[in-house]
């Protein structure tokens, strides 16, 4: 009996399994196993060339019948071998699904992103704002457009690798012929090379230089959030796209509020005999100065807004939230005799009615919170 694993278990299949969902299941082993993608695991390579002898069966009809038959002993008394086994057709059929194999060129490597930060102030969240911001990047060669030749000299062909950009190899191992393909030492993956190198990028084509970039900030955004601007990131190699600019947006703190989503909140310390007997209390908002009613018999945590002075939700600034004012009341300390008097008398003429209703005030709201 054949100590190999089931085609099936391989797969990660039924045996009812459809030829759609048999190539499905490889698909998505192959990308899971593929060398490339797992140089930490030295089994990987094992483990693919058996996901690959398993789709090979099982996606051949009488192969698989063979197999559902006679399992793997029958596949070996007709004659069949895995072209797994070698390993080299591996590679080619890596490329008819996914259009490349173990270490091919990929062609020319995409530029590098870049992270920046900038900051703005909380008013700035009312009606977006734009930064400029400076960073250093890869761009592209201005003396010689990026093609790494002296303007005016010609390019011609790498030699080395035909002008393919890729020098591929072929070892004998245990499990047969292996190929690899890795990029051209001397034209570095172009497939080219210029007669005379530009002078002022060494023929790279692409150097380091300082930029600068106008960022719009829309409104509502939060701290913390980022803005991304395609294509403004490291030049790639010739022929391949840049990366893209990533700006991390910074709200600094306003002292006296803080953000909750589209609210604000401030916390507004009022005398005690203030909060008995109501005022009306001045206060600042992002809009100016404005006034709140602070009620007769306002309990410590007691909250009122202004509607429609907090800030937009990102996207959309016609809707604003609310800004919170929350009352601190503050006990009077160091009575004189005289106040001390005072008090006494009120409290003399305190009663049930005077006193806090059982389901109002800061307290009663944290009891049914936690209760």
């Amino acid at each position: 009996m054949s100590d190999k694993r089931d085609y099936y278990e391989t797969l990660g299949v039924s045996r009812e399994a459809t030829d759609t969902e048999i190539k499905k299941a490889f698909r998505k082993v192959a990308r899971e196993l593929h060398p490339d993608v797992n140089a930490h695991d030295p089994q990987a390579e094992e483990k693919f060339k058996e996901a690959a002898e398993a789709y090979e069966v099982l996606s051949d009809q009488e192969r698989r019948d063979t197999y559902d038959q006679f399992g793997h002993d029958g596949l070996r008394s007709g004659g069949y071998q895995s072209q797994a086994q070698g390993f080299g057709s591996i590679d080619d059929l890596f490329s008819a699904f996914f259009g490349g194999g173990f270490g091919g060129n990929r062609g020319p490597a995409p530029g590098a992103d870049i992270g920046v930060q900038t900051e703005i102030e909380l008013e700035d969240v009312l009606d977006g704002t734009a930064r400029e911001v400076e960073f250093e990047a890869v761009s592209n060669c201005e003396h010689c457009h990026g093609n790494g030749a002296e303007p005016g000299t010609p390019i011609k062909t790498c030699e080395r690798c035909g002008g393919s950009g890729e020098l591929r190899s072929v070892a004998n191992t245990a499990f047969g012929q292996m190929v690899r393909s890795t990029p051209c030492d001397q034209c570095h993956g172009d497939g080219r090379i210029a007669e005379e190198p530009c002078k002022e990028c060494s023929g790279l084509g692409r150097k380091h230089a300082a930029r600068k970039h106008r960022i719009d900030i829309p409104a509502g955004i939060e701290s913390g959030q980022r803005i991304r601007i395609a294509g403004a990131g490291h030049a790639g190699e010739t022929g391949a796209p840049p990366g893209d600019l990533y700006v991390e947006v910074h709200v600094a703190e306003r002292e006296g509020m803080v953000r909750d989503g589209q609210d604000l909140i401030t916390v507004i310390p009022v005398d005690a005999t203030a909060a008995m007997i109501g005022d009306t209390i001045g206060v600042t908002t992002l809009d100016g100065e404005d006034e709140i009613e602070l009620a007769a018999g306002t309990q410590p945590g007691a909250e009122a807004r202004l509607k429609g002075k907090g800030l937009p939700r990102l996207g959309s600034s016609r809707r604003r939230g609310d800004h919170r004012f929350i009352f601190n009341v503050v006990v009077p300390a160091n009575l004189s005799d005289e106040q001390k008097k005072l008090a006494t008398d009120l409290d003399e003429t305190i009663t049930d009615e005077n006193r806090e209703p059982k389901e109002s005030g800061i307290f009663s709201r944290v009891r049914r919170a936690f209760g």
